[in-house]
């Protein structure tokens, strides 16, 4: 049974380009999942406010989660930090700073994993289940050649070492959910926006694009293969 097939609660984590066009898609092509978009900044009817910084919106969180009537079947976290007007990634050692470091964990590896807390409660053990986050290749220790970006990088090891130990457990308490960890390659957002002139032709995707690319590896996946770490062409990333 595919996701379009699938009947009950989708929640993307992340209102912002991907979040955008991964819940557009749902909508449109999978009718039996009712599609909920969480975070911050909300201009959908379906938004369940989350703030990842906030210890307290994770409880507000989960009491949303436990009116519906329907179960919960699919989770994608698109959320992720990696500069703002204040922080860069940082090109050598001299530029770390403790506030950044906590600035990209707190998002980039702390958030997932609350995540996955406050829905555990909600999932059935006789129903596929999957629960799908972002990380980016940069977050590669077997990959990293480059250099750079120290915190934006360590954060997301640090998410998938978090995901890949859940999807351990979860195996044994939910033996039909699958954990996937995701590059959905550049895509054309805010987030990458400053440093899209290094991205080689054809490889910076639009979020339409990249959305095709995830929904596509998501439906195809089954729950042996819970715990990999994969990119936009579905090619095993190395830790």
């Amino acid at each position: 049974m595919t996701i379009r097939e699938w009947e009950g609660v989708a929640l993307i984590i992340g209102a912002g380009g991907i979040g955008k066009c991964i819940s557009d898609h749902l909508m449109a092509f999978s009718p039996n999942l009712d599609v909920f978009v969480c975070g911050r900044n909300l201009t959908n009817k379906n938004g369940i406010y989350l703030d990842l910084n906030n210890d307290s919106s994770f409880t507000s969180f989960e009491n949303q989660i436990s009116l519906f009537n329907r179960p919960l079947r699919l989770v994608i976290n698109t959320s992720g930090f990696l500069h703002s007007n204040l922080v860069k990634p940082e090109k050598r050692l001299s530029h770390i700073k403790r506030s950044n470091i906590i600035k990209n964990f707190s998002i980039n590896a702390i958030a997932p994993i609350l995540i996955a807390k406050s829905i555990e409660k909600f999932i059935s053990p006789e129903l596929p289940f999957s629960f799908v986050s972002l990380s980016a290749r940069v977050g590669s220790i077997g990959d990293n050649r480059l250099g750079g970006w120290y915190s934006y990088r360590a954060s997301k090891a640090a998410q998938n070492q978090f995901l890949k130990t859940l999807s351990i457990e979860w195996r044994r308490k939910f033996p039909l959910s699958i954990v996937t960890i995701l590059h959905p390659g550049t895509c054309d957002t805010k987030l990458s926006k400053p440093f899209q002139s290094s991205v080689p032709k054809g490889k910076l995707f639009t979020p339409e694009k990249s959305t095709e690319y995830l929904i596509n590896i998501i439906s195809e996946q089954k729950p042996c293969d819970s715990g990999m770490f994969l990119a936009w062409d579905k090619s095993v990333i190395p830790w």
